[in-house]
């Protein structure tokens, strides 16, 4: 892309009373609540469709000079899922077996988790996502990209949140190395796996570890000045 500089009138905008505002936030708020990381999936399809218009409303994310250095390999595929599992469980095995080290692995038991990934395959759809360390233009030279952990960190969140209002449930899974999904899913060196999301419908049995709900209060997250 690129523009000079062209401003336009605002598009969109708000006009709501502090009453509407504080009602419109508390609802927010009581729907976000509601949004659980779960490792049981169901093998429920969920259409493409719904897929796409959730990874369109991450792209709406702001990203530094507007470059959108991010890629979202949408895999629906049960050989590519199985592949994916298969690798990750690989590098999870190497993880727990202690190349995490102690103190992370103490932490972890509280969660419940293990080399033991089967959501990878279960879930219909997984969703990695890259990072473009930079860009490519239209005649092939390399385009500097800003600030790119914190914009695709941003756009995941809008992502997660999108397929969250929609019905369905995430895991956001971070094997350490991710290196193979660059390889699997045939990514261009310019992008770096960055986190991988799990989605679908919960299983019925379906659990949550009770850690997991606790969460900070105002005072431990947030100052005002």
């Amino acid at each position: 892309m690129d523009y000079n500089y062209d401003p336009i009138p605002l598009p969109h905008r708000a006009h709501l009373s502090p009453e509407e505002s504080q009602a419109r936030a508390d609802a927010y708020y009581d729907s976000i609540q509601k949004r659980h990381t779960v490792r049981q999936f169901t093998d429920e399809p969920v259409e493409r469709t719904l897929i796409e218009r959730c990874v369109l409303a991450a792209g709406t994310a702001p990203s530094g000079a507007n470059h959108q250095p991010w890629h979202f390999a949408c895999v629906s595929s049960p050989d590519i899922k199985r592949e994916i599992r298969e690798a990750a469980e690989a590098e999870e095995r190497a993880f727990y077996g202690g190349k995490a080290g102690s103190e992370w692995l103490e932490d972890l038991k509280k969660m419940g988790t293990d080399a033991s990934k089967p959501f990878l395959e279960t879930a219909p759809w997984l969703i990695a996502i890259f990072v473009k360390r930079h860009g490519i233009d239209e005649q092939g030279n390399k385009q500097k990209n800003y600030y790119t952990s914190e914009s695709v960190g941003i756009a995941t969140g809008f992502l997660i949140n999108a397929l969250h209002e929609a019905g369905l449930a995430t895991l956001t899974h971070t094997p350490n190395p991710m290196k193979f999904l660059s390889k699997i899913l045939e990514r261009p060196a310019n992008e770096r796996p960055f986190v991988l999301l799990v989605v679908g419908h919960p299983a019925a049995d379906a659990v949550i570890p009770r850690a997991a709900t606790v969460k900070k209060r105002i005072e431990e997250i947030a100052s005002f000045c």
